[in-house]
Parts: C-alpha cells; structure tokens; sequence
C-alpha cells in the first residue's frame, strides 16, 4: 500500500490528498515506466546523463498547465543542451504531441503516466479519489546521478509555480 498524504495540496480550495511518499532534496529519484514520443516505453535510467527538469501537469490542456509549459520552454532556452526538460502528465501521448505542435513547444520532452501513474506514485504527485488519474502541479531537478537537487509541490492545484525559485536551483544544479 502506498503512503497517502491527507490534504497535501489544494484544487480550487479543495484540499486533495495525494498517493506516494514527498520527495525532497537530497533524495533519490524514484524509478517510473512512462510512455514518450511514438508510445516509447520511458524510464528514468532513459533520461540519465545530465540535469533534468521535470514539470509536473494535471494536463496539457488546462490554462494554467498551457502557461507553465510554455514558460518553461521559453526560459530553458538559456541553458541550451545543459539540460534535459520534460512535461509529465497523465495525457494520453498522441495529445501531448498534438498540444506541443500546437504550442511550438520542441525543447521538453512530453511523458505520460496514464500507463500505470508509477511517476505520480514514486514522486508523489498522484491526486487521490478522483474519478480519472491525474498529477498535482509540481516541479523537480535531478542531477546526472538521479539525486533530486529541487522538489516544489505547488500548494494550489490551480497555481503556477515559483518559476523563480526553480529556475535559480536549475542554474545551480547546471553550474
């Protein structure tokens, strides 16, 4: 059974309990199955080699999921080939691809874990009793050895997160 963290975030006010353990800093990055680009089955050990930035969404296609992968893109711009980004949720992948067509967002990956949630159950980011799965709003870096170097849980389901605050750890994390 996993661990369950009661009224860990908010949806519109609504406190949320979310599936899995909190992740810090300082932690290993749990190990998932994901599916990417082409229904490629995605691990973690498939994104190791450098930093990484996972951007977690409810979905692709709500406004405030809209603006954060969009600002992400934008401002990842910056780092170049320093950084590995990716986008989870639990959209099935052919509209991951499609939003991000849509968007011209071509510099962060897209991974969907509407498979099995095993991303939202290791990092603890699976909303609890809702009818269709889906990922509170979260942001993590993980160094090139799967050592996780920034966690932020968005307290509000409905926020964006501090960019400010993950962008400044990114920078650290790159060097």
């Amino acid at each position: 059974m996993s661990v369950v963290r009661t009224a860990a975030v908010t949806l519109k006010g609504n406190p949320k309990d979310l599936i899995g353990p909190e992740i810090k800093a300082g932690d290993q990055a749990p190990d998932f199955t994901t599916v990417g680009a082409g229904l490629s089955i995605v691990k973690l050990a498939d994104t190791s080699g450098k930093v990484r930035i996972f951007s977690v969404v409810p979905s692709l296609d709500t406004p405030v999921c809209n603006i954060q992968t969009r600002r992400f893109s934008t401002e990842l711009a910056a780092f170049g080939d320093k950084v590995q980004a990716y986008t989870v949720s639990t959209d099935l992948p052919f509209a991951q691809a499609r939003w991000c067509g849509d968007a011209k967002v071509e510099n962060m990956k897209t991974l969907s874990d509407l498979h099995d949630q095993s991303f939202g159950k290791g990092f603890g980011v699976l909303v609890k009793d809702i009818p269709v799965p889906f990922l509170t709003r979260a942001v993590f870096i993980v160094d090139a050895n799967d050592k996780v170097v920034y966690a932020q849980y968005v307290p509000e389901i409905a926020s964006e997160p501090d960019y400010d605050s993950v962008l400044a750890a990114l920078k650290a994390a790159v060097g």
